[in-house]
């Protein structure tokens, strides 16, 4: 099992090679647990204005790229609020 920190490394280096449960242990550390974890979809919700959710979908083992990015950009979201 991975740091989270090599975690976030990994992901920022090559968001393509992602495990899914890797960015679940992401998403439950910055976003809280997850609102529907029965499927394949995890679904997190996110603190901004009009309530956008994080979905993200398990895809033989391996979190989709482009859900990993779309992660990476409400995480710095979040950091960047938090600074404010």
């Amino acid at each position: 099992m991975a740091k989270f920190d090599e975690i976030l490394l990994q992901m920022k280096r090559n968001p393509k090679g992602v495990r899914y449960n890797d960015l679940c242990k992401v998403c439950d550390n910055y976003f809280g647990m997850a609102r529907q974890t029965s499927s394949s979809h995890r679904i997190y919700k996110t603190p901004w204005h009009g309530n956008p959710r994080i979905n993200k979908q398990n895809h033989e083992g391996k979190a989709k790229e482009y859900k990993v990015k779309q992660v990476l950009l409400a995480i710095q979201k979040l950091e960047d609020d938090h600074v404010s």
